[in-house]
């Protein structure tokens, strides 16, 4: 009897146990599965799609999950603008309320922010652990590129406005040191041709950001429209900023305005929306560049204002393509040079950029060679022809550019007949106009077509929207190098970095904007940022892929065309 109760106590005795760790082993995957807690995914290098590629990293195992109790705790008001706008694309995505607090005790899944003074001024490092990230930069551009980072190794659902369910917020246990090859990463966005109101310029400035672009150059003046207000002289807005309707045909086919037809298509920018625009991108570190055209792509401001120009008009904005530009400022009258002077400093007064682009391009001077007073100004400064003519207008436009403090900028046109004293050059025709300005000891930008001109076309012409010509695909752009190898090491100091231009003849909206420049800034915003030894085509055209689908919950209406007799774009 006792024995067989010993073995009846020992057989329930071990289905209990049984029983209790089957039991054990329940609750513990229901707390891991409905807690929060179980294991934290270990992200495959293919998983991570940075862009522009990053100096250095090395990643770990693990991951750091942001939960609604994750604390940003920051320095200063600097870093806490910064934070705040991360925890912002991570609220409206999550549902939640994130905190952002100006010091405080390290705990647990936790983001610091702290000042490293030695590092580049745009440089950072971000170390991602399990339980803790840290942020460290010298200046808050750094801590803002770092949140960029940081923004993309997060789920692509992080770009949605709305609250996203199901959704883990992980990123990957990484080490990442990052600085940019290069200080001016720009684009150009041409808003005369046709007129990009306010909120458009809005969400440019975000696209540019995430991709670490720092410069936005608005090109504000042309022959088909003056898109800025200029209290001084109302007309320039009044009548220059309005042409007739000829949208429906081809951009150099259409008839100029008649006698007492009314201009109706255009807009222009308030002086209210220029300061908005610019403290909007201030605070993502972009520096917007204002470009006033002269002596040429002026007519817009002709005819408003016939008396700056040498036969007196008069003008009509005109409605779509011109060529040869001839109606041009005249050189010859002081009058002109006030008028400009007094343009000038209410624009620099609402632009806190060191520079101010004067443009400088494509004039056609047939006009100053018949005008007695450009004849009169040329013996008086002793010129021997009209090109020194334009060197001299330009010389003089930098001396009261210079006397606000600001350097000018033009396009490689301003070389002609001698380059002003303290100019900096925009190469567009090619590097070379950009390779004799830095052999004369001046700072360059390059930005030729060749390479940087996104109007043109980016795949066969047959199955693409109609554009102004040429062929720039995403392969040719990600080629893109500004420092031409035949520079010495002290004319290499000069070159500051590269731009992208989206002219647009052909472009009328944001839509096909996005089009035109997604995924092409991608390839830009890597050739300026990245060090060579960071780049190859083969992983950026992998990443491009995964960051596609980044654009697609941002809304962007990028380009998915592939690229022949080349590495493939898309699968």
């Amino acid at each position: 009897m006792g024995k067989y109760f010993l073995s009846w106590y020992s057989l329930n005795q071990n289905e209990i146990a049984m029983k209790t760790t089957f039991a054990g082993i329940l609750i513990l995957f229901c707390f891991y599965m409905f807690s929060g807690c179980k294991p934290n995914k270990t992200f495959t290098e293919n998983e991570i799609s940075l862009i522009p590629q990053v100096k250095q990293k090395s990643q770990g195992k693990s991951s750091f999950r942001f939960k609604e109790s994750t604390k940003f705790v920051v320095e200063n008001v600097d870093q806490k603008i910064i934070a705040v706008q991360f925890a912002e694309y991570l609220d409206k995505a999550s549902g939640w309320k994130s905190q952002v607090l100006i010091g405080g005790d390290e705990g647990r899944n936790q983001v610091y922010f702290k000042t490293e003074l030695l590092m580049d001024p745009e440089g950072y490092q971000l170390e991602v652990q399990k339980n803790r990230i840290e942020v460290k930069a010298a200046k808050p551009a750094g801590f803002y590129y770092a949140m960029q980072t940081l923004r993309q190794l997060l789920p692509i659902e992080i770009e949605r406005k709305q609250k996203q369910e199901l959704i883990e917020w992980n990123v990957p246990v990484i080490s990442i040191s990052d600085s940019p090859a290069y200080k001016w990463r720009g684009f150009m966005l041409d808003v005369s041709r046709h007129f990009f109101p306010k909120k458009d310029i809005f969400q440019v400035i975000d696209y540019l950001a995430m991709h670490k672009i720092n410069t936005l150059h608005l090109h504000l003046v042309d022959d088909q429209g003056w898109r800025i207000e200029i209290k001084k002289y109302p007309k320039l807005t009044d009548v220059g900023a309005w042409r007739v309707d000829r949208e429906h045909m081809h951009w150099n086919s259409r008839p100029k305005q008649e006698p007492g037809e009314k201009a109706t298509y255009g807009g222009f920018y308030t002086q209210e929306d220029i300061k908005e625009m610019v403290a909007y991108a201030q605070k993502r570190f972009i520096t917007i560049i204002p470009e006033i055209e002269m002596p040429a792509h002026v007519t817009s401001a002709l005819a408003a204002y016939p008396q700056f120009s040498c036969k007196g008009g008069p003008f009509t904005v005109l409605p779509g393509g011109v060529w040869p530009i001839t109606d041009i400022y005249c050189a010859g009258k002081d009058t002109t040079f006030q008028f400009l002077e007094d343009v000038l400093s209410e624009v620099i007064e609402l632009f806190p950029s060191r520079y101010i682009h004067i443009g400088g391009d494509e004039a056609t001077k047939t006009e100053w060679e018949k005008c007695p007073e450009c004849k009169k100004r040329m013996k008086t400064e002793g010129l021997i022809n009209v090109g020194e003519l334009q060197s001299y207008f330009i010389k003089r436009i930098e001396k009261f550019i210079n006397s606000k403090g600001k350097i000018l900028l033009g396009w490689d046109e301003i070389l002609e007949g001698g380059l002003p004293a303290e100019a900096t050059v925009m190469s567009w025709r090619g590097y070379q106009g950009g390779i004799e300005a830095a052999n004369l000891g001046h700072d360059v930008v390059m930005s030729p077509s060749s390479d940087c001109y996104f109007d043109y076309y980016q795949g066969p012409m047959d199955q693409e929207p109609l554009a102004i010509g040429g062929y720039l695909p995403l392969k040719k752009v990600y080629d893109f190098n500004p420092l031409p190898e035949e520079l010495t090491a002290e004319a290499a100091k000069h070159i500051l970095g590269g731009q992208a231009n989206l002219w647009t003849e052909y472009v009328s909206d944001l839509e096909h904007a996005e089009y035109m420049t997604f995924p092409r800034i991608a390839a830009l915003a890597e050739a300026l940022w990245s060090p060579k030894e960071a780049r190859n085509w083969e992983g950026f055209s992998h990443r491009i892929q995964q960051f596609m689908k980044r654009y697609d919950q941002m809304g962007i209406n990028y380009s998915k065309t592939k690229i022949p007799n080349r590495v493939p774009v898309l699968d």
